[in-house]
């Protein structure tokens, strides 16, 4: 009996062994693994940062340049039915690196980088503004063209169609009107925009 203890041993000895290999191969083998997706999830990081446009910046609107590329200023006077709209209210004030407003002042139009849109602005400012409607933040509000009321754009006096491409040049004058303004109405709204100054 003694032998056969001990082959029963040895063979445990063996199995227990054999176990004990296939486990740390296995453990090597997921290891591998799992180093393996990290390694190509990286390489792939890696390729689209390499790759990526790099006129896209980050959390920038589409097109522009780096932040810091441009420092300009515009007027703007924004007239519904006649009345001045506010934008020297905080609500208003520096909410986008890109292109603001700033210190209290809702007359200067700040732009610190080179090709951001007119466009861009409003949607910061959460106004929906298209080619024909002036909707204000809380949706509360809406002025879209309609009968003899409109919606009118003047860059520089000219009047435009649109100003959401715009991209402004250093003291431009822009003015956003909406009602049913007479010529000499409109005039009186730009020589008020004429007499403003940029605050820089």
């Amino acid at each position: 009996m003694g032998r056969k203890e001990r082959r029963e041993r040895e063979q445990k000895r063996e199995n227990y062994a054999t176990q004990r290999s296939s486990e740390k191969r296995k453990q090597t083998l997921i290891a591998i693994g799992v180093l393996a997706v990290i390694a190509v999830i990286v390489g792939y990081a890696v390729y689209l940062f390499i790759t990526m446009d790099q006129s896209a910046t980050l959390g920038g609107p589409e097109g522009a340049g780096a932040l810091g590329s441009e420092h300009t200023h515009a007027n703007i006077l924004v007239k519904i039915f006649g009345d001045t709209f506010d934008f020297s209210a905080p609500a208003y004030q520096i909410k986008s690196s890109w292109i603001h407003f700033e210190a209290n002042d809702g007359t200067t139009i700040h732009k610190h980088a080179t090709n951001v849109k007119l466009g861009y602005l409003f949607e910061t400012l959460n106004i929906g503004l298209t080619d024909e409607c002036y909707v204000f933040p809380d949706r509360s509000r809406s002025f879209c063209t309609q009968d003899e009321n409109t919606l009118k754009f003047y860059i520089n006096g000219q009047k435009v169609d649109s100003i959401l491409d715009y991209v402004f040049n250093d003291g431009d004058k822009i003015l956003i009107s909406f009602g049913s303004e007479t010529p000499e109405e409109i005039e009186s709204q730009l020589l008020e925009l004429q007499g403003q100054q940029l605050i820089t």
